[in-house]
């Protein structure tokens, strides 16, 4: 367990990421057995140091993004068709 700490204590000075986020996605890896699990856990925490924003977040925005492309979609050819 000093283990654990001592390497969240290192990644949290070595990145600007918010301690919070950081041990969130560490804590999940560590209590976790399964290897599925511990791999998703694991990418979530690079995402993000990298983003600043989980994958959750990101999936979030892309289907939203998708969704008004598609009103824009239909409203051009709404506005096209007549």
């Amino acid at each position: 367990m000093k283990k654990v700490i001592f390497y969240v204590l290192i990644l949290t000075l070595l990145t600007s990421c918010s301690e919070v986020l950081l041990i969130s996605s560490i804590g999940g890896t560590v209590v976790s057995q399964s290897p599925a699990i511990k791999a998703y856990n694991g990418v979530d925490a690079l995402t993000i140091m990298k983003t600043k924003k989980d994958i959750k977040q990101h999936a979030y925005e892309k289907i939203k993004n998708e969704g008004n492309n598609n009103k824009q979609k239909e409203e051009y050819n709404a506005k096209n068709n007549n």
